[in-house]
Formats: structure tokens, sequence, C-alpha cells
């Protein structure tokens, strides 16, 4: 999961694709150099920068190229690969998150795996689904990550308290738990893609859909967090809190309980206090947290040089095997999205457990809408945004912020 991509409409996207023609990558004749692959990504940022060249190394070793690697920031991407389109300058590699596959490959600007008979079979749903349209799959993903709610051992443990696994629990717990400068749970409700991320597993999970965004499902789960914050167990800044600001309050003991990812942990390693993480509460006991499914995913656009591609689509394929899948889960504290390999990962990565149980139930943001997905999103977190300002009811905030 980034944070604040810039929207483009899959309308914009195909009319900007349909410019560059089917050709890329400098708008070579015929089968083009495969000795070479260039490669765009998103991880300008350490360590994941670091981390992911050394998988990226490993492949090229694996399949006998060498790489010309650009990263861009996150925000960027969409942007970059747009106008990279239009210049016939496409890389041979694309990593996207995976939200925004469909939308890129509605526009014809991807080429299905099945083109080079790639096995996408090892692989959990949630990930093929994010990475299918029309019936084709266009990107594999090694790991991913979703969210869960992690909790300070040492604080839960003086108040005689367990993680919740309800939302009555957790209001009860958070409430409990507010003391001083220090409150019962942190989450993000940013007017942005992150604050939409994280408010999903409490829609989902009480079966809202974002295919009726104004239902009663979806106004209840809002409820929670706005019963949270006018309780006082949450601050009235997560308004303005991207995760990263959640964890610095969970690390910093101003909050005893955060939802949060498990790329986290890095930043937590130098905590004074114990900590762990659960699956999500839900709303009635018995029922699976359903979380959204974030991670990337490795494609190889259509660049009109199909010895390139060929080989792009070797070097997509080696990007998700079971050695490097592993890899970077290890590293960058990601779940395998090899189904074979999460329990037997999460066994030798205890602090990851609630995260590969999570995943197995993950959800594709882009399961029920494809490509319109974005504009979903964006109705979502200014519905948040409006509830928990006070600036409309839960029941009325999803309506007012559709009519924009």
């Amino acid at each position: 999961m980034r944070k604040n991509r810039i929207l483009v409409t899959g309308a914009a996207a195909a009319a900007a694709l349909a410019l560059a023609g089917c050709g890329g990558g400098g708008g070579d004749e015929g089968g083009g150099d495969a000795s070479s692959l260039s490669i765009l990504d998103y991880y300008d940022n350490e360590p994941d920068s670091t981390l992911v060249q050394e998988a990226l190394d490993a492949c090229a070793e694996t399949v006998g190229v060498t790489i010309e690697r650009e990263t861009v920031p996150g925000p960027d991407l969409i942007q970059t690969v747009l106008q990279r389109a239009q210049s016939k300058t496409m890389p041979d590699v694309l990593m996207l998150d995976n939200p925004d596959v469909q939308e890129i490959a509605a526009t014809g600007g991807l080429t299905p795996l099945s083109t080079f008979d790639i096995d996408t079979s090892p692989f959990t749903q949630s990930i093929l689904d994010a990475a299918t349209y029309e019936g084709e799959v266009y990107g594999l993903g090694p790991a991913v990550n979703t969210l869960g709610l992690f909790y300070n051992v040492d604080v839960l443990e003086e108040a005689g308290i367990e993680p919740p696994t309800t939302w009555d629990e957790l209001k009860e717990s958070a409430a409990a738990l507010t003391e001083g400068d220090q409150y019962g749970v942190a989450f993000s409700a940013i007017a942005d893609y992150e604050g939409a991320w994280q408010f999903l597993p409490f829609m989902w999970t009480n079966g809202g859909e974002e295919t009726d965004l104004d239902s009663p499902e979806n106004a209840e789960a809002l409820q929670l967090w706005v019963d949270l914050i006018e309780a006082g167990s949450a601050s009235a800044g997560t308004v303005n809190w991207s995760q990263g600001d959640v964890k610095d309050q969970f690390v910093a003991g101003k909050a005893a309980m955060m939802v949060n990812g498990p790329w986290q942990i890095p930043a937590m390693a130098d905590t004074d206090f114990e900590w762990d993480s659960v699956l999500l509460p839900v709303n009635e006991e018995g029922t699976d947290p359903v979380a959204p499914l974030g991670g990337e995913l490795w494609t190889v656009p259509e660049t009109g040089k199909p010895d390139v591609q060929a080989k792009a689509a070797e070097f997509v394929e080696c990007m998700s095997s079971e050695e490097i899948s592993l890899s970077i889960a290890e590293s960058r504290y990601l779940v395998p999205t090899r189904t074979d390999l999460i329990d037997g990962y999460v066994s030798e990565e205890p602090e990851m457990a609630a995260f590969g149980e999570q995943i197995k139930t993950a959800r594709a943001r882009t399961a029920e809408l494809g490509e319109e997905w974005p504009e979903a999103a964006t109705v979502i977190y200014n519905a948040v945004q409006l509830a928990v300002t006070g600036e409309a009811s839960a029941d009325e905030a999803f309506a007012k912020a559709a009519q924009g």
C-alpha cells in the first residue's frame, strides 16, 4: 500500500496509451535486444530500495540479463507510466501497486501472462483477483501485506485486558486504556487512499460493499470510528494522520493499540516495550475479518518487442519464485503470495502470524469495481472525513461524499 497516488481515470489513461500505440521501449523494430531489461518501480526509499535491488539483481543473474532500473516516488508512478507511453519509452518490466493493474491493463498497456505460458496456480486467489482483467492475469507479486491490530503487551497486561476480538471489546478496551496522554487506539482517517485502506476492514467485515456505499452496513462501520473519537478513546488528530504517523504515536507510547501493517515492524525494533499483533476485531463474534490486500505486482508492458517481452516475462516469473518470494517477505516483513509457503513462513516468523492468517481472507480492492475502484475510494475517505469531523452523521456521510 502506497499513499497519495495521483488519480488518473481509466478514460484518461486509455487515451494517453492509445496515443502511444502498441510500440514502446523507444519504438525499436523487431524482437529487440533481450540481453538488457529496463525496470520501473516506486521503491525509492530505504530500506526498500536496497532490498528490492537485491531481488532484482538475483533475478537478473538467473534470467541472464543486465538491468537498468528507474525509481520514482509512489504518487508519480502512474503519471510517469502515461508519459512514457506517449513517448514510446515504456519499461520492459513495470511494477504497479496492485489496485492500479486493472486500470492500466484496460488501456492495452500490459501483456497477459498467458502469452508466455506462466503458471499462476500457486498463488493466493486475492493476488490473482487484483492482477486479473477480463479473465486474463497481467502480473505477479512475490509478497503482500494487509492490516492487523498491534497492541502494547505491557500496557494491556498491566490493565488486565486481553486484545479485543469484537467491536464492543475494542470500544471497551480502548476506553479503559485511555489515560493521560495515551489514547486507547490509533488509526488513520486521513483524506487520501490510506484513509480508505484503513477503513475497508471494518466496512467489508460488516458486510458493506463499495458497490453500495450508502448502506446501513457501511454506516454502522463508520459509526464505530465516530464512537471511538467522540468517547476520547481515539485522537481527533486521526483525520490528519498517515499510517506512519499512527506508528509514531504507538511507538511513543501515546496509543495502546493501533491499526497498521507489518511494513511498520522494522521501525518498531527499538521500542522500550513489548508489542504483538492480532487479527482486526469484527462486529459479530465468529465472523472472519476481511482486510484489503496490499502489495505490488510485476508486469510486462506491451512494447511491441516480442523477444524482449518474453525475457521480461521470465524476469517477472523469477520475481515471484519461491526463493525470491521468501527473501522479499522476510526482509520487508511481508507475506508470501504462494499458498504453499505461507504456513511455513509464519511458523519461522511468529511476529507475522496474524498477518499470515489475515492474508487468507484478504480481498483485492479492485475485486468488485475493477478499474473504477479509485472513484469509490475517494468517496470512502471523504465520507470518513465528514463523519469523524462531525460535518455529517455516519448515516449521511456516504451520500454527502458521493455528491462531491
